[in-house]
């Protein structure tokens, strides 16, 4: 374990400004999303059972975030001595539509299901992410022939993955290589993820961006202001079609309308190929309360309630890029998807 980390990741893993992560002194401390970019607060956890709750209540979000600290979740019950199938149940259970959850907590069954086997999954997990966004960044960039302006949406970055980020990764190694015109981040209701976190790691890392709301994107593609959309995915079906926060569809549609390219950023592990289509992807449906208030302030009329689906579905056929660090698929079906899953 201590010569993997130190030979593939500790350069790496120090490099980075943003850590949502940790493992130190046997716990997993998980910087606490609810409360950016007021406070940077880290959440240490010591049970399975914390760790799913964790995932449930939105403390870690971004599906490669997730099941990096689902790896970790079962590396903890081991060292606690807890019923790991319970542990492995409970994880399962904390986020039905993220694929990279159920996707790490299989790699962790592979192992040997003793603590220090597990731990040591959980960290090569841990790096290998870092490792694969890194790559991922530099093939998104590489899509780009003249510098670009880019439209995101929701949180793709460090905060959402180990580090630098699937979507807002390409969008970093773009400003580093000088190819970023100007970058733009919707707000991403309800949890506000592109207000609250995009936002505040562009500013944390010195890209000048710019916060629209959610309904602006028609307008600022209609004025020719967007080169790239650029979003990250929780699931991909076996056909290509691609699961994202809600308002992605919204956005490829519009993208496709106005000629504007749509990138999805995104590990193999996130491509699912038990899953046919993305009819047959699972949608979590969340609490009206998620909507009808802001910071526990009630703002919609009394008497209404809501209907708060946390994703949707992108047909593959809106999709002009998709990369993995396997590779870049420009129009991605089920046979390119077969094909690159083989590598």
């Amino acid at each position: 374990m201590n010569t993997f980390l130190t030979q593939a990741g500790h350069a790496a893993l120090a490099a980075q400004v943003i850590r949502p992560i940790e493992w130190r002194d046997g716990m997993l401390y998980l910087l606490d999303q609810r409360r950016l970019p007021r406070e940077e607060v880290y959440l240490p956890l010591a049970t399975a059972g914390q760790v799913a709750e964790a995932i449930h209540d939105m403390v870690v979000r971004g599906a490669p975030a997730i099941g990096i600290a689902a790896a970790y979740g079962v590396a903890l019950a081991a060292a606690q001595g807890e019923k790991l199938e319970e542990a492995y149940r409970l994880l399962a259970e904390s986020r039905p539509t993220a694929v990279n959850l159920h996707w790490a907590l299989a790699r962790m069954r592979e192992v040997p299901q003793d603590a220090g086997a597990l731990l040591e999954a959980a960290i090569a997990m841990h790096v290998e992410d870092l490792q694969q966004n890194l790559h991922m960044a530099e093939l998104g960039a590489a899509c780009f022939t003249a510098p670009v302006t880019i439209l995101t949406h929701c949180n793709t970055g460090s905060l959402a993955t180990a580090g630098h980020g699937t979507a807002l990764g390409v969008v970093r190694t773009a400003f580093l290589l000088g190819k970023l015109k100007a970058v733009y981040a919707g707000e991403t209701r309800p949890w506000l993820q592109g207000a609250r976190l995009t936002a505040w790691e562009l500013a944390k890392e010195g890209i000048k961006g710019q916060l629209i709301a959610d309904s602006a994107a028609a307008s600022l593609m209609q004025d020719g202001r967007i080169n790239w959309v650029v979003v990250g995915a929780d699931r991909i079906a076996a056909n290509g079609d691609v699961a994202n926060k809600i308002g992605t569809y919204s956005l490829a549609v519009l993208a496709r309308h106005h000629g504007v390219k749509f990138m999805v950023v995104a590990p193999s592990g996130t491509i699912d190929m038990q899953t046919g289509s993305g009819r047959e992807i699972p949608i979590e449906q969340r609490v009206a309360d998620e909507l009808l208030a802001i910071a526990g302030q009630r703002v919609a009329a009394d008497g209404i309630d809501a209907w708060n689906p946390v994703f949707d579905v992108t047909p593959a056929s809106l999709i002009d890029v998709l990369v993995t660090e396997k590779g870049v698929l420009e129009h991605p079906d089920a046979e390119k998807l077969q094909t690159l899953m083989r590598q």
